[in-house]
């Protein structure tokens, strides 16, 4: 079955306000009957209860090294989202408003965080090394381009291509795996709303750009291709 009919991917840049302002548009536009967003629950509930304040340095610390990993991503999330107008995850946030409004079910569909970090602490050494070396410049000013969103999306791409050369570990921990496991989620949602009786259903998929074409392809694939586990949690 092609899952896609089905699915209406968004594919956004996390730090961009034109990313929530299409996310909206696009739920209350299309009306599903069920929203999906690219979080699990932790990452959820964390930003739901404490959006503004984040952990310092010194808080990450007490965490080892999966506190560090965990504030060196959201530091430079968050100076991203200085850079171009938006707090961190802000896109997510209103598709959860959207789904509110639209008085329909919310899913979140991504990999645990707590497993994502574990995988990330197994990275090799070169791969870890590296990263380091590369995330000093998470603590200090940093300067980019305001080109237009053209310009934003083939430098979106290019970062990514740049990732996947520098960090194969590391790209398929956390963007082909995270594919495969999103897909199957969706699949599941799908599943569902066939069999409560719904013969058309509609889902609306919220996922940052990087994933938008790995999930697309893997929703096109036969359903025995998707080996990994599923972690889909409902959110009312």
């Amino acid at each position: 079955m092609n899952y896609l009919r089905y699915i209406r991917l968004i594919g956004t840049m996390h730090v961009s306000p034109e990313s929530r302002e299409k996310v909206i548009r696009t739920i209350l536009n299309e009306r599903p009957h069920a929203v999906a967003i690219e979080l699990d629950r932790t990452r959820f509930l964390t930003m739901r209860r404490d959006e503004k304040r984040r952990a310092s340095l010194g808080e990450s610390l007490k965490y080892g090294r999966r506190g560090l990993v965990n504030y060196l991503l959201a530091k430079l999330e968050e100076k991203l989202g200085e850079e171009f107008g938006m707090v961190p995850g802000g896109e997510m946030m209103a598709a959860v408003e959207a789904s509110q409004t639209l008085g329909v079910p919310l899913y979140l569909i991504d990999e645990d965080i707590n497993l994502i970090l574990g995988k990330i602490l197994a990275a090799p050494f070169r791969e870890k090394l590296l990263l380091a070396l590369e995330s000093l410049a998470v603590l200090l000013p940093i300067k980019m381009g305001r080109g237009d969103a053209g310009d934003l999306m083939e430098d979106y791409r290019f970062m990514m291509f740049q990732f996947k050369e520098r960090y194969p570990y590391l790209y398929r921990v956390l963007v082909e795996e995270r594919n495969e496991i999103m897909a199957r989620n969706l699949i599941s949602i799908v599943d569902s709303l066939l069999a409560a009786g719904i013969k058309r259903p509609r889902v609306v998929a919220v996922v940052g750009l990087g994933h938008q074409n790995g999930i697309k392809h893997i929703l096109n694939r036969q359903n025995g291709a998707l080996m990994l586990g599923t972690y889909i949690s409902g959110v009312l």
